[in-house]
């Protein structure tokens, strides 16, 4: 704080000592010194001056010289120190931003390199891009669709090209338009170099390092039309594997990234980048800093420069009206300096932290994320490896978490994923790792596994803790966990292999009941294998002459006519013969094959049984076909389309598909009955469904499995359990079917219990279209025909 000096009076010396003057002789006395009393000579005046005021007068002098001098050479150190610490500082800070902002840039620009090339692996390692690109005429539609203007409306390339083994363009992409294949001209000089050596590199390849990547491309920095851009050459292969090519005569596909207009307004969006721009060599302004842009032979195309953010700056800008109030207020200035820099530098610190904690883990439940655990893994492996133990990784997936998001929300499923990481991030050691790779799907890293005992024991108590409710947003949910276990370095010791190994085990206990954990075996990787075979001879199947359908009549109990037909599909596989439906249903179900299946059957059951004399089609469907929004506008164009009358129609769903997914199906279901569209709930029994809840069932009948109908014979029980499901589901209003009739004890059995209507073996066995014709014809009958041998499929 500044002091106030208030000027003092005249002084006056201590003992009367005095020097007096009276005329222009000077008079010395011995109080007085020399160099002083010189100049004291007046002329014409008489004074008489103190020896304080003398005193005073060179103690100033003194003070001066040995006091301020000093004090203002040593502040003017201090503050030219000051200002040399704070100019370097500012410097320094100053560059450590700019080289951040640089090394920033230079990290988008790799990212954006890969993902150009990782974009175009989403068309590119295809079958049908293979097949379309070699098509006679070409389908530019399809190329628009999928390899040209999607790849600028998906992922923002701004062109893209098709270029045959010969080099010539046949489809050219701009700015998201189609335009004529010889605008290639303007990327060719940069893209032609690309594929020569992308070509040389297919005709001698070498291993990929980069397991990410799904097939060789090039990619290189260069001026298109003149302008920097990023262009990628990625040859159009396979997926499956399944169509070869000789090498140099693959399709190339060359996509186009601009790294100006909307590359930079996306770069300084979204970090910052002021006055970002792209100059040309030489033509950097002053204040601006700039990244180069080369090509991979050297070649200088440009730089991208900015104002950069320079936080030491505006630090010294902010301070320098304190450094104005004088050199007293020097310290207090420092200190405050020092504290803004100490702040400063925390918060940098602090934002560091915070930007390396968010790269490598879950934003919504704080665990590692998919990178920082897979680098964990490996570094794990690579101890397995030198013999240090042995380690487990765990995949698991919530099993009913859809229907949490459904029922109560996405905000109550968050919260779920939320406490699921808190609970077993409890169940672990602090030497194990639980990350969350997304979704529902977590992983857990076990290491120092002792015995098996030790990964049983964990996955027991993860069961047990995911068992548990959670408390939701006010409420509860419920669900449960599969667990696949892989174990190094019994299965592997390397990652990838691991991984998968565990996913597959993963897969086998969510297809064998969920809620419960499977160690990898590999009898589950060769069963995996069939059933992918399985799923690509299917594909075959759908799209060759394979598939048939085949009708099994359905008689009324009561007089014995025929009131109905079930339409069942039937394959002939070319080299396993006839295929039973249980055999290939599933893997239908699993890859979404059985929504093609079902529309074909559909279509050729309609139109086959247009004009037969039965009440009644019966057709099955599947769950995830009554699940997807505009199916039951599907099945009315169907049956429009071969004037087959709804009212005829019934589709059949299996009673735990329809009540695990009930609130999705009902929609189409509701809407499909509007339009007199019949429903039926197939195989019941076999769910978890009482029939207190069929009144709130959208549908209008009942078929009993055949499992409860074989039952009559061998258990007494039997008949009263299917008199009571008789009972009841026609007190509710509903048509019950009986499924399975196999023997006359069966038969006689379900008419004294009042069934409305039965099918099985002893009254008809399924028969091609042309024969259910000719049974109709002929005034058809229940009994008409015999019963198969055993080994045909029943129920199906």
């Amino acid at each position: 704080m500044a002091s106030r000096i208030a000027p003092r009076g005249r002084a006056r010396g201590r003992g009367g000592g005095t020097i007096v003057v009276s005329c222009p002789t000077v008079v010395k006395t011995r109080f007085a010194p020399e160099p002083l009393v010189k100049h004291l000579v007046l002329s014409n005046v008489s004074r008489t001056v103190g020896w304080d005021g003398v005193q005073e007068y060179r103690a100033k002098r003194q003070f001066l010289a040995q006091v301020v001098l000093p004090v203002a050479i040593a502040l003017s150190l201090t503050a030219a120190v000051l200002a040399l610490l704070l100019a370097w500082s500012t410097h320094a800070v100053d560059e450590a931003a700019r080289q951040r902002q640089a090394g920033l840039f230079a990290v988008v620009l790799h990212d954006s390199i890969r993902a150009v090339a990782h974009d175009q692996e989403a068309s590119t390692v295809w079958d049908d891009a293979v097949v379309q690109v070699r098509r006679a005429p070409l389908d530019r539609d399809w190329l628009d669709a999928n390899l040209g203007v999607w790849m600028h409306s998906y992922y923002g390339h701004d062109q893209t090209y098709v270029v045959d083994p010969r080099g010539r363009p046949v489809y050219a992409m701009q700015d998201g338009r189609r335009t004529a294949p010889s605008r290639y001209a303007v990327a060719e000089p940069t893209a032609g170099p690309l594929m020569m050596r992308l070509r040389a590199e297919m005709r001698d390849p070498v291993p990929r390092r980069d397991t990410t990547v799904l097939s060789d491309g090039a990619s290189d920095l260069g001026m298109v039309a003149g302008r920097p851009a990023i262009v990628s050459v990625k040859p159009i292969v396979s997926d499956t594997g399944r169509i070869r090519q000789a090498a140099g005569s693959e399709f190339l596909h060359v996509s186009v990234r601009f790294l100006d207009r909307s590359f930079l307004t996306r770069l300084a969006g979204a970090y910052w980048f002021r006055d970002v721009r792209f100059a040309p060599p030489g033509e950097l302004r002053p204040g601006e800093i700039g990244v180069p842009l080369r090509s991979a032979d050297g070649v200088l195309l440009g730089r991208i420069a900015w104002r950069p953010f320079e936080p030491g700056a505006r630090v010294l800008g902010r301070l320098a009206p304190g450094l104005a109030l004088g050199l007293m207020l020097i310290g207090g200035v420092l200190g405050w300096l020092m504290l803004r820099l100490r702040r400063g530098t925390a918060q940098l610190q602090l934002s560091r932290a915070r930007a390396e904690h968010l790269a490598f883990h879950d934003s919504l439940t704080g665990l590692p994320n998919r990178a920082l655990f897979e680098n964990r893994l490996d570094q794990a492996l690579a101890g397995v490896r030198r013999g240090a133990g042995r380690a487990a990784l765990l995949y698991l997936d919530l099993d009913r978490f859809k229907n949490v998001n459904d029922t109560l929300g996405h905000p109550a499923g968050d919260d779920l994923i939320r406490q699921l990481g808190r609970r077993l991030a409890m169940l672990v050691r602090e030497s194990d790792t639980v990350a969350r790779l997304g979704g529902d799907e977590f992983a857990i890293l076990q290491t120092g596994v002792g015995s098996p005992a030790d990964i049983e024991i964990l996955c027991l108590r993860i069961i047990e803790a995911v068992d548990a409710p959670f408390e939701v947003l006010g409420g509860q949910a419920h669900v449960g966990i599969s667990i696949g276990v892989a174990l190094a370095p019994v299965h592997s010791v390397e990652r990838v292999e691991l991984s998968r190994k565990a996913d597959i085990a993963l897969y086998h206990a969510k297809s064998h009941g969920r809620g419960r954990f499977t160690v990898f075996a590999e009898e589950m990787d060769s069963t995996l294998r069939s059933r992918r075979s399985l799923e690509q001879d299917l594909r075959a199947a759908l799209a060759g002459d394979q598939l048939a359908v085949h009708y099994q009549p359905q008689f009324a109990m009561r007089g014995g006519a025929m009131t109905g037909v079930e339409a069942l599909v039937r394959w002939h596989h070319p080299a396993k013969g006839m295929m039973p439906p249980a055999a290939f249903l599933p893997v239908a179900e699993e890859s979404g094959l059985i929504e093609a299946i079902g529309e074909w059957v559909l279509r050729e059951a309609t139109r086959a049984a247009r004009d037969w004399p039965v009440g009644r089609l019966s057709i099955n469907v599947s769950a995830l076909q009554l699940r997807r929004p505009g199916f039951a506008a599907r099945v009315m164009a169907l049956l429009a389309e071969s004037g087959f009358e709804p009212a005829r129609l019934q589709l059949e769903i299996g009673e735990s598909r329809y009540i695990e997914h009930a609130q999705d199906c009902r929609p189409n279901i509701m809407l499909l009955r509007a339009n007199g569209v019949q429903m039926a709930l197939d195989d019941f029994g076999t769910g978890f469904s009482s029939l207190g809840s069929l009144r709130q069932c959208a549908i209008d009948r009942v078929k009993i499995d055949r499992s409860f109908v074989q039952a009559i014979d061998r258990d007494a029980d039997g008949d009263a359990v299917i008199a009571a499901i008789i009972r009841l589901a026609q007190a509710t209003g509903l048509h019950v079917t009986a499924g399975g009739v196999e023997t006359a004890g069966q038969n006689a059995a379900l008419a004294t219990m009042g069934c409305d209507e039965v099918q099985g073996f002893l009254l008809a066995r399924p028969l091609p279209a042309a024969a259910i014709a000719r049974l109709l014809a002929d005034g058809g009958g229940p009994g008409l025909l015999p019963a198969p041998a055993r080994t045909v499929w029943h129920g199906v």
